[in-house]
């Protein structure tokens, strides 16, 4: 099992500046990238960036990529979205997401951080 708990979200005016972070803890040995996905209200959830292996690896989702960028912290198993010039159609619960060695899908999710961008 690998335990997945995001942080840093919150209400921030447009144009503004985030950085979430997700920490997994468990049997995170089998875990082979991890991810960020949002869903606004109303909306279906979209990937937004994933990491893979050691960090040499990322992608960020087009929509996104020149404004947000995902990174992994040097020590444990924690990944990083740094999110700038916010605009409010940013605003959803964002969701840390891990994919274990072999896997296809994103087995393992965390509870979300929620992120409100005012205008």
């Amino acid at each position: 099992q690998v335990h997945l708990v995001e942080s840093g979200g919150g209400l921030v005016q447009a144009g503004d500046s985030l950085r979430l972070s997700c920490a997994a803890s468990g049997r995170t040995a089998n875990v082979y990238a991890l991810a960020w996905f949002r869903q606004a209200p109303g909306k279906e959830r979209e990937f937004v960036a994933n990491i893979r292996g050691s960090g040499i690896s990322a992608y960020v989702a087009d929509s996104v990529k020149d404004r947000f960028s995902v990174t992994r912290a040097k020590a444990g198993m924690t990944i990083n979205l740094h999110m700038n010039n916010l605009k409010p159609e940013d605003t959803a619960v964002y969701y840390c997401a891990a994919k274990g060695v072999g896997r296809t899908e994103w087995g393992f999710w965390g509870q979300g951080t929620q992120v409100t961008v005012s205008s």
